[in-house]
């Protein structure tokens, strides 16, 4: 076992293991579902914090004998699972620098990606290193490969193909040290899933990290021996840091949005789950298959949900599966910057009847009715600041850029947890980051406000802001009111235009509010042929034409979509870039009237 050394002097993130090795040797890290037969009983096959920390030594110092070592950068793109466990803790054993990136991006984004992060290593199942291979991914860069697979499939490679349990065997004699690194020091690159734009990869410093841990630890009273359900696998390496066992369900997790609930309800049951993370998405998929089968989630405490803003019937779905003394928690940030504020489903949903007879509204009130979406009070290591809506860089902070409390303008933060810069991307460092007193300030690239409570209110991306005669409109307060119909699940709110050169430049421009019903009988009914006047005759469309004059946008295109496009990490962030596209197309087929 490695010696231990105290994170405050040397700072590296990986120290939280054999600290837990120590203090709970023979307490379970990981579960990993085993394959079931059909009608039998899952098992499951699992590994204690001292063998984790054994495994990632070995690693460690295997990889260290072929090269991977301090500032390796290395493409890690390896399925949940133990040995992705063990090989994250082993690289930043050796101080170096995992990749992260998203394979649902597309094999095009990720070349971009891996192109602009110039990796020198890559460790990977066969399928990535077939796509490695076939598409070039790297190729000028990368001098070293380990493939995590047997020694067969390695061989198709070609001889100079490294397999993870070579590398495990040739470190399995050796002391393994945990290299000296900084607070400062590089500890990974993790992509942003691009789901508003090109993939940006943030530079993690090992600070960010320990900052991370310990604000989730404290936010969330998070104690070791809690048993933790993870649907999205990055969260899931919080886990041995928190000293919490990680139970892996049974899904895939590169789209969440189709887990089998009774996938989830049977590795909580197995295990008594303590605590929950999911998306917005998994969150009403399991709602909804336990919702008529009447479960119950009696050992869960919390359930923590981000990726995107979740609709309050999601949270009332979810919350009749849970015990009355668990929370619903749903932190907002940013893959640079997280957490920055956090909520309950208490606070959004409202509390019933206080002990003076008074009904405590919740936040979800001012969504419905167009304030945006709330999503609480900073974290104390959070200094959040809302400054005048800019789309040029800003090299330094100042007085002069904050606006006032109510007023909508673009959310920026301070603080450890917040990334310096993106991996060769100067044009993106300095468009989102800003000098302020000797610190980073990130611009995260959302609007919204502080109220007079000092929460913080949600209203949309600033590059989804929709200028229209003379106002500016924020989507998720358009949105609000909308979202509010019984019948809607969420949508969209978007500007089509279409440019022509007959004569001369013209531009036609109509707004769009793009509909996905709450489930699939509504969806039927509005796919109804339009009455004969050229106006839909379906009932939700409406209504929701109805509620656009309310609110003072009478000439608001409606469009009921069977669904919505999502991102693909999370499979809950709106894609409105695409969105916008499909109402150009529409406009030139249907010129605005």
């Amino acid at each position: 076992m490695s010696a231990y050394r105290s994170a405050e002097t040397f700072g590296n993130v990986a120290e939280h293991l054999p600290r837990m090795a120590l203090a709970r040797p023979h307490a379970l890290a990981i579960v990993m579902p085993l394959t079931k037969a059909r009608g039998a009983k899952r098992r499951y096959q699992n590994v204690t914090f001292a063998q984790l920390e054994e495994r990632s030594n070995a690693m460690a110092e295997g990889l260290r004998q072929i090269g991977i070592t301090k500032g390796t950068r290395t493409v890690l793109m390896v399925r949940p699972s133990l040995p992705f466990f063990a090989l994250t803790f082993a690289l930043f054993k050796v101080g170096a620098v995992p990749v992260m990136v998203d394979p649902g991006m597309g094999t095009k984004n990720l070349g971009t990606c891996l192109g602009r992060a110039r990796p020198e290593a890559f460790i990977g199942v066969p399928e990535a290193h077939a796509a490695r291979v076939a598409l070039g991914w790297a190729r000028s860069t990368v001098r070293t490969n380990v493939i995590v697979g047997s020694r067969g499939l390695a061989m198709l490679f070609g001889p100079w193909m490294h397999t993870l349990d070579s590398v495990e065997k040739r470190g399995l004699s050796v002391h393994s040290e945990i290299e000296r690194v900084r607070t400062e020091d590089t500890a990974a690159i993790l992509f942003t899933s691009g789901s508003t734009g090109i993939a940006k990869g943030a530079v993690y410093s090992h600070g960010n990290f320990l900052a991370q841990v310990e604000a989730i630890r404290t936010m969330y009273g998070i104690a070791p021996g809690e048993i933790d359900l993870p649907t999205f696998p990055l969260f899931a390496l919080f886990d041995p840091a928190l000293g919490m066992t990680t139970v892996l369900p049974e899904m895939d997790f590169a789209k969440p949005a189709t887990v089998d609930g009774a996938n989830i309800a049977e590795a909580i049951a197995d295990w008594g789950v303590t605590n929950m993370f999911g998306s917005p998405a998994v969150l009403d998929r399991v709602a909804r298959w336990g919702e008529g089968r009447k479960v119950r989630f009696d050992t869960l405490r919390r359930v923590i949900s981000a990726g995107a803003p979740v609709h309050p019937r999601i949270l009332e779905r979810f919350r009749r599966l849970l015990p009355n003394e668990a929370r619903i928690h749903t932190p907002y940030g940013a893959t640079e910057a997280l957490p920055i504020a956090t909520i309950d489903d208490k606070t959004i949903l409202g509390r019933g009847i206080d002990a003076a007879s008074h009904e405590q509204e919740g936040t979800r009130t001012g969504t419905d009715a167009g304030e945006g979406i709330c999503v609480g009070k900073p974290v104390p290591s959070a200094d959040v600041q809302i400054i005048q809506i800019r789309d040029e860089p800003i090299e330094t902070m100042s007085d002069e850029l904050r606006v006032g409390r109510g007023v909508v303008g673009e959310i920026t933060v301070a603080g450890p947890q917040v990334t310096t810069h993106y991996w060769g991307d100067e044009k993106s460092t300095r468009a989102h980051k800003m000098s302020d007193g000797g610190r980073v300030r990130h611009r995260v690239g959302d609007v919204g406000y502080f109220d007079t409570q000092g929460r913080l209110w949600f209203c949309g991306r600033k590059s989804h802001r929709v200028e229209w005669k003379g106002t500016t409109y924020f989507t998720e307060q358009v949105e609000g009111p909308f979202n509010a119909h019984a019948h809607v699940l969420r949508s969209a709110f978007v500007k089509g235009y279409v440019e022509y050169y007959l004569g001369g430049h013209q531009k036609q421009e109509a707004l769009f509010l793009f509909v996905q019903p709450i489930d699939e009988d509504v969806w039927v009914r509005e796919a109804a042929p339009v009455g004969r006047t050229g106006e839909p005759a379906a009932p939700l469309r409406h209504a929701m034409m109805r509620i656009a004059e309310r609110i003072g946008l009478p000439e608001l295109r409606i469009v009921v979509r069977r669904d919505l496009p999502v991102d693909p990490r999370h499979n809950a962030k709106i894609l409105r870039e695409q969105l916008a596209k499909e109402a150009r197309t529409f406009l030139r087929v249907n010129p605005a009237r």
